[in-house]
């Protein structure tokens, strides 16, 4: 196959099961986030314009680059993979295919007059070309899961494991899967407003759960009867992924959150997967400290950018110091109003 042309083709409704299947079973670098559904979910909820793009050779897929054209008369044009993710980037079985794809974006960038190219978390960075990689402001965390329970726990450090265990042992916190946001949503919000994060909205995560099936779930945990602490997981080959989150004011008190993402990981070893994959955080800040208490090791994420011209790289994130005043006006926001607002701004910034 490899002395085979390639054509570049987009996306139809009619190839997402085989670029599903290239994702998901063919091609080491791809990840959850490269799946065709968040094409579904972007262009759906937030009416941005997708490219997905996919290499074939000999009529197989060979390479896929999911491509959003997020426009905002704020931050500007943008072309993104994967925009409302953390994920993306080039993904492909070879080299040949993985330039001829990034060729091909950088083209379409240039016919669209965006003014700038982003790739989050790309699968293999590349440097040079006009590429540019910014310094990392999240990081990822990930480790194995122990099958064995008394393992799995012995894995958590001392002081967060006496967290889990006195959760364990109270008896008080419930825990439930839910095939639909309603008792997760409101957590979310909740806890978004008050770190002066516009929400992406009730219906993104509708759309979301919806267009992921059994590999999309929300697992919330109740102290006598009321929902405290809830997160939504994704689950992609051996892996689980909690990915957003949010909590009331005594889920703290009570340990909920620590007995959340403990019987996640169990929940997840029943399921069959082995590796626990926590997620982003921004460096230095609690979620990143939180993860770290659990003993997970940080790795840094990487974006990269293409510039016309050579021009600066976006700085579209909350440690900008110019968005400070707007994130502290944020968390004063009634909450109605913070839901209300948040997915027109989310929707700007991709």
């Amino acid at each position: 196959m490899r002395g085979m042309a390639l054509r570049i083709k987009t996306l139809e409704t009619d190839g997402r099961a085989a670029w599903d299947r290239f994702v998901v079973d063919r091609c080491p670098e791809a990840s959850f986030f490269h799946r065709a559904g968040w094409r579904d979910v972007i262009e759906g909820v937030y009416r941005q314009r997708c490219h997905y793009l996919y290499a074939e050779r000999g009529g197989e897929i060979v390479g896929v680059l999911p491509l959003v054209h997020v426009r905002s008369p704020v931050f500007g044009d943008r072309l993104i993979s994967t925009a409302f993710t953390i994920g993306g980037g080039t993904a492909a079985l070879d080299d040949e295919a993985r330039t001829v794809l990034d060729t091909e974006a950088l083209g379409l960038m240039d016919r669209l007059g965006v003014a700038c190219f982003e790739r989050r978390g790309s699968p293999r960075p590349q440097d040079g070309g006009g590429w540019v990689a910014k310094e990392a402001v999240y990081a990822n965390f990930s480790r194995p899961i122990a099958a064995d329970e008394d393992s799995c726990l012995k894995e958590i450090p001392r002081k967060q494991r006496a967290v889990v265990r006195k959760a364990i042992t109270a008896g008080a916190l419930v825990d439930e899967v839910d095939s639909d946001p309603a008792r997760f949503f409101p957590l979310y919000a909740f806890s978004m407003r008050n770190m002066g994060t516009p929400v992406f909205g009730a219906r993104f995560f509708a759309s979301v759960m919806r267009s992921f099936g059994p590999d999309c779930d929300c697992l919330t945990i109740l102290d006598q009867g009321t929902p405290v602490s809830s997160v939504m997981s994704f689950y992609f080959r051996d892996r689980v992924m909690p990915y957003y989150t949010g909590c009331l004011p005594q889920a703290r008190d009570l340990g909920a959150n620590d007995f959340m993402y403990w019987r996640l990981m169990r929940r997840a070893v029943a399921r069959g997967l082995g590796v626990f994959d926590f997620g982003r955080s921004k460096f230095d800040t609690g979620p990143f400290n939180f993860k770290k208490n659990w003993g997970f090791e940080p790795e840094a994420i990487r974006h990269e950018y293409h510039v016309p011209g050579g021009g600066g790289v976006p700085e579209i994130n909350p440690l900008n110091p110019k968005y400070r005043l707007f994130i502290a006006a944020w968390k004063r926001l009634p909450l109605g109003l913070a839901n209300l607002l948040g997915p027109h701004v989310a929707r700007q910034i991709g």
